[in-house]
């Protein structure tokens, strides 16, 4: 970056609040009273994500007279769930090429099971009336470099021929129509596949609904340990404990309380930037009509859309792991990656010189080596969990919730009949491992993205083994 434009980028996010946009609302409802003594249930839930969230939401409107417990370490909605870009996506495989990578024979279910979860998120939001912004705009992939838009268009000419519609591709006059950018080449437009909204109103929001339906929540009450006690489970938490037939758990980047799932994660941290809103010329001037979700096609990416008071978030590019997969409140600021972000904000919308960032914040997303959820369950069938949904998880950890809820049902659904609900990621090896293999990959997608794609021997290896980094 020139020396000017660092200068610029520096003033940008100078004063910008150490602290997620979505969090910071005062809307945001008080905490919750902690857990004192024991409590008795049929069904505990750990972690007030949108994955716990929603597990005792629809245990609740499955079986009204269930009688459900929800704890959580902190407040809901605090960690991952209040500091996404809120891209609620249809997909459950991080995308359709991903899905069709690695489970190409069932890929036609997958897209049809993450379309009706999709569906039922939007009819959720408007049953329960949570007031979450929710805008069903969808996402549009943007190239900026050349070997990007070739990909684009043929991948573009792939969903045709296989029947996947809904999707439209635009070259650079037409996307900028939607949205002007001179670094756009041109994109590829999900119209229907992705929605637009608040994360953290969609959690407060999913809360009050839970608690609406008669479920108990205990938040600042962390699950310490889980162990069997007769037919059932026992978790302990800081001032008691909790007795429940059965357990969800929806921790995670969080230590698994199943240990033998701890390897299959790791905490990668990412980052973003909040703009302060837009003025009606400002907005003209980069004429984004639509209010469509934007990621670019870099290995490296940005994703960006607009609030709904018309701020800009930017956030991606760094994607930081921390060595032997540390979880730090100190790692939630990096000043290097926001003004880096800051850097490229300008870069694609010069338009905007001048523009000053409000927010500035980070945080941790559980990644897996398929890089989408995986699923299952311990102590004979008592305890279920789901975790790895690697940034994807503001949709598809509903779908989750649904498979975990199957498997302590004991139920053969089409959920749980599918090779992506039976099987497992490859985990992470220990330490050093786990680092030098990461960071070696980290930097052989950089290189690619500044060598029109071509990826390198490791690079190449890593794909023939699944594990191929790309987010």
């Amino acid at each position: 970056m020139a020396p000017v434009a660092m200068s610029a980028a520096a003033r940008s996010i100078a004063g910008a609040k150490p602290l997620s946009f979505w969090l910071d609302d005062p809307g945001r409802p008080e905490a919750l009273p902690a857990l004192t003594g024991d409590e008795h249930c049929d069904l505990l839930v750990i972690g007030a994500g949108y994955s716990g969230l929603w597990t005792a939401l629809l245990a609740k409107e499955r079986e009204p007279e269930r009688d459900v417990v929800l704890i959580e370490g902190r407040e809901t909605g605090w960690a991952a769930s209040g500091r996404n870009g809120g891209f609620c996506a249809a997909s459950l495989t991080h995308g359709l090429p991903n899905g069709l990578e690695r489970w190409p024979d069932e890929i036609e279910k997958l897209e049809e099971l993450g379309a009706r979860n999709l569906d039922a998120i939007e009819e959720a939001v408007a049953r329960y009336g949570i007031d979450c912004e929710f805008e069903r705009t969808g996402e549009i992939d943007v190239a900026t470099q050349p070997h990007q838009l070739e990909e684009l268009r043929e991948w573009h000419q792939e969903l045709e021929r296989r029947g996947f519609g809904g999707v439209e591709f635009l070259d650079g006059e037409a996307l900028r129509a939607h949205v002007d950018s001179p670094t756009f080449l041109g994109g590829l437009w999900d119209r229907r596949g992705v929605a637009m909204l608040h994360p953290a109103k969609l959690a407060w929001g999913l809360k009050q609904a839970c608690l609406d339906l008669g479920v108990r929540i205990y938040e600042h009450t962390r699950g310490l340990e889980l162990a069997r006690t007769g037919t059932g489970m026992a978790v302990r938490t800081p001032g008691g404990r909790v007795l429940a037939r059965r357990v969800a758990l929806g921790t995670n980047i969080f230590p698994s309380l199943v240990k033998r799932v701890r390897p299959y994660t790791v905490p990668v941290y990412d980052y973003a930037l909040m703009t302060e809103p837009l003025t009606e010329e400002q907005l003209a001037a980069i004429g984004w009509q639509n209010r469509q979700g934007l990621g670019d096609s870099a290995n490296q990416f940005h994703y960006f859309r607009l609030s709904a008071d018309n701020r800009v978030l930017w956030g991606g590019y760094d994607a930081i792991y921390p060595y032997g997969g540390r979880l730090s409140a100190a790692l939630d600021q990096r000043p290097e990656t926001f003004l880096k972000l800051a850097g490229q904000f300008f870069e694609c919308f010069p338009q905007l010189a001048g523009v000053r960032f409000t927010h500035a914040w980070g945080g941790a997303i559980d990644t897996c080596s398929r890089f989408s959820a995986f699923f299952g369950t311990a102590h004979q069938g008592r305890v279920a969990y789901a975790a790895g949904y690697t940034g994807l998880g503001v949709g598809a950890t509903r779908f989750g919730a649904e498979v975990m809820l199957d498997l302590l049902a004991g139920e053969e659904t089409e959920r749980t009949a599918l090779e992506m609900v039976r099987g497992k990621p490859m985990p992470f090896p220990p330490e050093p491992f786990a680092w030098a293999g990461i960071e070696l990959t980290k930097r052989s997608l950089a290189r690619a993205d500044e060598n029109g794609g071509h990826r390198n021997l490791w690079l190449r290896t890593m794909d023939r083994l699944g594990l191929g980094f790309d987010s």
